[in-house]
C-alpha cells in the first residue's frame, strides 16, 4: 500500500460528516430531506509530510479553513448515499493529487548558434528602442 492510499484510508476514518438541506430544484423533496453532505477533515490529524501538506493546502484553496480543516460539500445527487460517496471520492482524489510530486523542470539547453542569434536579436531591438526619444531640431 502506498503512502497516498494509507493517508486516504486514515483521512476517511477521521472525517466528520453532516447532512444539510440542499439548494436548487427538487420540489418538495429538497425541502423535506437533508441530502447534501458536508465533510470536515482536520488536516493536522493526518500528520502529513511538509511538502505534501503544502501541496494539499494549495490544491484545496478556499475549501481549507484557517484552522486547518478541509470542508467539502456534495449536493450533486438526490440521495444522501450518492452525495456521501461523491464527497468521499473527491476528498480521496484531493489527497492523492497532493501526494504526487511535481516533475522537475528540464533546463533549456541552447547551442552556441542559437545563443548568438538570440543576443543579436536583443541587441537590434535595443538599438531600435534607444533611437526612440526626443528629436533634436
Amino acid at each position: 500500500m502506498s503512502d497516498a492510499d494509507a493517508t486516504v484510508e486514515r483521512a476517511l476514518s477521521l472525517v466528520e460528516e453532516s447532512f444539510i438541506a440542499a439548494s436548487g430544484p427538487g420540489g418538495q423533496n429538497v425541502n423535506k430531506v437533508a441530502t447534501a453532505v458536508q465533510l470536515r477533515l482536520n488536516v493536522f490529524a493526518l500528520r502529513l509530510q511538509p511538502q505534501v501538506f503544502t501541496r494539499l493546502r494549495s490544491l484545496a484553496g478556499s475549501r481549507m479553513t484557517s484552522g486547518g480543516e478541509i470542508v467539502l460539500t456534495a449536493r450533486r445527487f438526490r440521495t444522501q448515499e450518492a452525495n456521501r460517496a461523491d464527497a468521499r471520492d473527491r476528498l480521496a482524489e484531493l489527497i492523492r493529487k497532493a501526494h504526487e510530486s511535481p516533475r522537475k523542470r528540464a533546463k533549456t539547453r541552447l547551442n552556441r548558434i542559437n545563443k548568438e542569434a538570440r543576443i543579436k536579436a536583443k541587441k537590434s531591438r535595443g538599438t531600435v528602442k534607444a533611437n526612440r526619444g526626443k528629436i533634436d531640431w
